[in-house]
């Protein structure tokens, strides 16, 4: 299975193209655009999310709900395209206005103008731009219902926000609820702790990064392999995930707490309970030996504070070379619950993936039987 998306920030739309998606599955158009709106909530964002009501639009590959086995191809229309038209249109357009060339510090715009021979950063960044993930959400709302089918579910919750943490361990339903909350943790203590850490950074022009954790529940063991290092399982989710806009850092498991441990308190000791296999702790997250082992696949993704900021970073024009401040491009302070949403959608495609990587099948009903007859 393989996404590819397209589309720019301010642009008609942000697209994508799944190819490999066996044909049968019965997708939930509800449940999409539930995941799209998740993206587009939490506390801190800024006036674009009360532009967009992003809504999938399924334009082939599927017909009466049910997919054909063919490649799906669908678009998030932008409606903020309209307030645009004039500056964005490929059809022509005056390109002269809403150029930028005091490029942001933390953004793709320096690296971008000087690799693709641009003067306008405005090239760069609208493709750089968050808003593509978008299309990973839609995608990876698929691909989690594709895995219901099979009895393996995704979550996750918000575990800090700069520096304010919830390390508690919760259920999915607990964290599934959490995503009432402002800002996606279960501990409504710590909640409201990280709200005011919001309000406070916003106040000085600032913004706030964050840590999500995302968690795997039933995926049976054998996904990914230790044969190549490229089929690793935790490789592929580390990658995935580091493809993420603003993911500085990915763990699986204990993660970097690991190497600073002994190994009698690293590793998960093995039991036989009831005639099977067993573990009673899980600090490998779920993966051993690059593939999964039946316990749940833990993974926490780092994202760093958002570059554009109020005040400006110090920076220098791109054309005239002079000392400048950086142009502000968003209004967001904190946009770590959009991130935790991305991470797990980003999860449960690549988790997908590797499903039908191990076991093929051209039908869900080939794919239910398939996945049934894996050893637990």
């Amino acid at each position: 299975m393989k996404l590819t998306s397209s589309g720019e920030s301010h642009g008609k739309a942000v697209a994508g193209i799944i190819e490999g998606l066996p044909s049968n599955l019965e997708l939930d158009i509800d449940r999409i655009n539930k995941d799209l709106a998740l993206r587009q909530s939490g506390y801190g964002r800024g006036g674009r999310q009360k532009i967009e009501k992003d809504r999938i639009e399924i334009v082939s590959g599927v017909r009466n709900r049910l997919t054909l086995g063919s490649p799906l191809m669908f678009a998030v229309v932008n409606r903020d395209y309209a307030n645009w038209e004039e500056y964005m249109a490929p059809e022509g357009c005056d390109t002269s206005k809403k150029t930028l060339t005091r490029v942001r510090p933390g953004h793709a715009d320096l690296t971008g103008l000087k690799k693709y021979d641009q003067q306008d950063a405005r090239n760069i960044l609208e493709r750089a731009s968050a808003r593509e993930t978008a299309v990973r959400v839609a995608a990876g709302s698929i691909a989690r219902q594709l895995l219901g089918e099979l009895g393996v579910t995704v979550s996750g919750y918000v575990r800090a926000v700069c520096g304010i943490e919830d390390a508690g361990e919760y259920s999915m339903a607990e964290m599934d609820a959490a995503k009432g909350n402002p800002i996606w943790m279960p501990d409504s203590a710590k909640c409201k702790e990280a709200m005011a850490r919001i309000d406070e950074l916003k106040a000085k022009g600032d913004t706030a990064g964050g840590v999500v954790q995302v968690v795997v529940h039933g995926l049976k063991p054998g996904f990914g392999s230790c044969m190549q290092y490229d089929t690793k399982l935790d490789g592929i989710l580390c990658g995935a995930l580091m493809g993420v806009q603003a993911v500085k850092g990915v763990e699986i498991g204990a993660g970097f707490e690991a190497a600073s441990l002994p190994g009698s308190r690293v590793h998960d000791e093995i039991y036989m309970e009831d005639g099977r296999f067993a573990r009673r702790t899980n600090r490998a997250g779920g993966i051993e030996g690059g593939m999964s082992n039946g316990e749940d696949i833990i993974v926490r993704a780092a994202f760093k504070p958002i570059p554009t900021l109020m005040k400006g970073l110090k920076t220098v024009d791109y054309v005239s070379h002079e000392a400048t401040t950086a142009a502000g491009e968003r209004s967001d302070v904190c946009a770590i619950c959009a991130a935790e949403i991305i991470a797990e959608s980003v999860v449960a495609f690549e988790i997908a993936r590797a499903v039908l990587d191990r076991i093929g099948g051209d039908s869900m009903k080939e794919v239910r039987e398939r996945y049934a007859a894996l050893a637990d």
